[in-house]
């Protein structure tokens, strides 16, 4: 059986305790998440969750999708579809760069399109964004110099195209506005 990675943008109601509710069920149901990034949106009422969930089988999935609808803050989901959506990512990494080994720590992140966000005596802070490959990559040149210490963010995405999340659809639960 080959499990695929599969990304999620959940539109959902900005409430307390949503984030809790997700999470939980997928872990009530078994379901392994590889990532998980929450954040606000363009509406004050609402946030985007981008979930990147390891499946399966088209089975799975579709049962995935079936539980975080009966949810009742999710408002929308959608399958974010390999080459169909904008994916990336932000790592944060403090790599130990003495004098010696500067030049060539600089020249990767230069490379990598990086960006030094700390400098100190013995080590650098940097940013480096983009696809989960190129992230990675970045991390795997960089360890021989000594990786002292890493954040990373889960993958966000947005779909190409004109389209959005909040366009309008017959299963769509957007809460109306009032005014």
């Amino acid at each position: 059986m080959t499990t695929t990675i599969t990304t999620l943008s959940v539109l959902v109601q900005n409430s307390p305790g949503v984030l809790a509710r997700i999470a939980g069920l997928f872990a009530r149901r078994g379901f392994n998440i590889e990532s998980l990034s929450v954040g606000p949106t363009e509406r004050e009422d609402q946030s985007r969750m981008t979930i990147v969930a390891l499946t399966p089988d088209e089975a799975t999935l579709e049962q995935i999708t079936k539980q975080l609808n009966k949810l009742v803050e999710v408002i929308k989901i959608i399958e974010m579809e390999k080459g169909k959506a904008v994916r990336r990512e932000l790592i944060l990494v403090k790599i130990h760069a003495e004098a010696d080994t500067r030049a060539q720590v600089l020249g990767l992140v230069d490379t990598f399109r990086g960006k030094v966000v700390d400098v100190a005596a013995d080590s650098l802070i940097v940013e480096v964004t983009g696809k989960y490959g190129k992230v990675h990559a970045f991390l795997d040149m960089i360890a021989p110099y000594g990786i002292k210490e890493l954040v990373q963010s889960g993958s966000v995405a947005l779909a190409r195209g004109s389209k959005t999340i909040t366009d309008k659809s017959k299963f769509d639960r957007t809460p109306r506005d009032k005014s």
